[in-house]
């Protein structure tokens, strides 16, 4: 019999890539929206070691501002703007669209939760950590 309290998600994994040329990333968050549990969330965190390795010439503050800016949207603070005043689905589409050469996000996936946010910290912990 099918768990009825699970509920559909969508989520991306945000990336820095800063050298597109090269195709190698760094993996620095998650976005997940689970619609029927009006839920958005984000957690991101940058691992600048891991990042130096591969791009010494990276500018971690300007990437660190950038991920801070998808952290305000998600949550809809007013300082993301008037992005952050959308529904948290169209807040995730705009999140989850290709915008920057250096900051991208995955294709969309899927899965089914009982716990959105709960779900977001295993995939954080999971794909970022």
């Amino acid at each position: 019999m099918p768990d009825e309290s699970r509920r559909p998600y969508q989520y991306a994994i945000i990336r820095v890539v800063p050298h597109v040329e090269r195709g190698e990333a760094v993996n620095v968050g998650v976005v997940l929206l689970c619609r029927s549990r009006d839920f958005i969330g984000a957690r991101t965190a940058l691992d600048e070691p891991r990042l130096m390795a591969i791009a010494a010439d990276a500018d971690v503050s300007s990437i660190q501002r950038h991920l801070e800016a998808i952290d305000r949207v998600a949550t809809g603070d007013v300082r993301g703007g008037p992005i952050a005043r959308l529904s948290s689905a169209e807040r995730f589409h705009w999140l989850v669209s290709p915008a920057s050469t250096i900051i991208q996000p995955s294709e969309v996936h899927t899965g089914l939760t009982d716990d959105p946010a709960a779900e977001l910290e295993r995939l954080f912990e999971t794909l970022v950590r």
